[in-house]
């Protein structure tokens, strides 16, 4: 890690864009010949998706959603709730949700279970940086750019 004035730099811009770069041949690849909707969560992942988008070689549809999670009593997991919906129908779509940063895994698993209501063809994540250390919800996580450490990270 390098000094810089906000702190230690984790990963350098360098890094990221070449590793996004790798990620979209590899969603490309996975998904050839399929009808893929990139889901991207509000607000922290709209940067990566954008640059994410950029690097796809196919075909995609966006769209967003946006959830808040609160903490309830001493810290402990609380309820979600959906801000934000998607706009279009995802019935018999290959869904791909776009984060930045998977921590426990619980508020996406939220998110995942409200959509397999939908029917959609198949869900699977794409994110940044994969806090797996942390993880308490299993989730289907099929592209990675990076593990995370167990520190508070700010910035893209």
């Amino acid at each position: 890690m390098k000094k810089d004035p906000l702190g230690d730099v984790y990963l350098s811009a360098e890094e990221i864009q070449a590793r996004v770069k790798e990620l979209g041949k590899k969603v490309s690849a996975a998904y050839l010949g399929k009808e893929l909707v990139l889901v991207g969560i509000l607000r922290g992942s709209f940067v990566f998706m954008a640059d994410l988008v950029r690097n796809i070689e196919i075909p995609v549809s966006l769209d967003f959603m946006a959830i808040s999670s609160y903490e309830g009593a001493e810290g402990s997991p609380g309820a979600d709730k959906i801000l934000k919906d998607l706009d279009e129908s995802i019935t018999g779509k290959n869904i791909l949700i776009v984060e930045d940063i998977i921590d426990t895994g619980l508020t996406l698993g939220y998110l995942i279970r409200h959509l397999e209501a939908r029917s959609p063809e198949s869900i699977n994540i794409c994110t940044l940086l994969d806090r797996s250390i942390r993880r308490i919800v299993p989730l289907p996580i099929s592209f990675t750019g990076f593990d995370g450490p167990e520190v508070f990270v700010v910035g893209y």
